[in-house]
């Protein structure tokens, strides 16, 4: 492309030559230009417009502010909606770590009222900025992810609470007579009847007859019958080879398959079977084998746990010399 300048008068031209290239970088440089211009334009007018208040650039701006400010608050609304939701899901976490905390005081004898207490906080003020968004966010994460782990250990810790719980109920600690004088221990003693050196199995609680006996222990009834020498006799199955035995009863109150509680009336004291008068003979057996009720009923009032079954079965027979005639003797001893 060719451009030829003259002046007014025609005395002089100038020839100019613009070759595809040229001409491209002109014409970007014009519109750079031009884009730069227009810019400084639009600025000037607005501002000016806008403080001297002309009619139509007034309404531009304030349509403008007005888009800006919607579009801000849609924004903030938006936040503020999901913050509320996750603020919904943390009070929600919160009410039940509150109950788990319960449930888990309850199981441990700890009363609750006794932890809720008021947190105690102070310090000099250093002031700093105000929390961002994403510092909000930050902290209602760590909090959510915090109450979480906590109501997975206070679960974890009520299920072991309460497996100890049932276990101890499970185990016959509970003096199965309200009122009674104590009679023969557990142990070897003189028969009432042969006169002769024979192995007690239980012990003995002498009560007028049809005193209450109770269940020393939760468990299901296994036997509950009349037997030769015990006389109208209950067992008692409390789980892991425990079986509790109450005889020489006036009445059975309970028949075979019964679930009964720990505490709960089973029977009435009579003299029943080989007996020389109103008695209780309570006995307790681990494996099958005779223990001394008494160290039951002592961990019972002393609050303490029990050794296990299988320890207790080698250890708790009065003499070793007698554990081999045990077996052959449980169903005939009594009193």
């Amino acid at each position: 492309m060719q451009f030829i300048i003259t002046d007014g008068w025609g005395a002089r031209s100038r020839a100019i030559h613009l070759s595809g290239a040229r001409l491209v970088l002109a014409m970007c440089a014009a519109s750079v230009v031009l884009m730069l211009v227009a810019a400084v334009l639009y600025h000037w007018v607005i501002l000016k417009g806008a403080r001297e208040r002309w009619p139509v650039v007034g309404t531009v701006v304030r349509f403008v502010v007005q888009d800006e400010f919607e579009q801000r608050d849609r924004f903030m609304r938006e936040n503020l909606d999901a913050m509320a939701r996750r603020l919904g899901e943390i009070q929600a976490k919160m009410v039940q770590l509150e109950a788990l905390g319960d449930r888990v005081s309850g199981l441990a004898g700890v009363n609750p009222n006794d932890l809720k207490v008021a947190d105690a906080r102070g310090g000099a003020l250093v002031r700093g900025g105000s929390l961002t968004v994403e510092e909000l966010q930050a902290t209602l994460n760590d909090l959510e992810q915090l109450t979480g782990e906590r109501t997975d250990l206070l679960t974890v810790m009520e299920s072991r609470l309460f497996d100890q719980r049932v276990k101890k109920m499970m185990q016959p600690t509970q003096h199965p007579l309200n009122s009674g004088q104590a009679g023969s221990n557990f142990g070897w003693r003189i028969d009432p009847f042969t006169g002769q050196k024979a192995l007690h199995t239980g012990l003995d609680f002498q009560a007028d007859t049809g005193t209450s006996i109770y269940a020393a222990a939760g468990g299901v009834v296994v036997a509950s019958e009349h037997h030769f020498a015990y006389g109208n006799m209950i067992e008692i199955d409390h789980g892991n080879d425990l079986i509790t035995r109450y005889a020489h009863a006036s009445k059975l109150l309970v028949k075979k398959g019964d679930l009964v509680k720990r505490g709960q009336q089973v029977a009435l004291v009579g003299t029943t079977g080989r007996s020389t008068g109103p008695h209780l003979h309570f006995e307790v057996l681990v494996q099958g084998v005779p223990q001394d009720p008494q160290k039951f009923l002592a961990a019972g009032r002393n609050a303490q746990p029990l050794k296990p079954p299988a320890v207790a079965a080698r250890t708790a027979v009065a003499q070793p010399a007698a554990q081999q005639q045990v077996a052959s003797v449980t169903m005939r001893a009594g009193r």
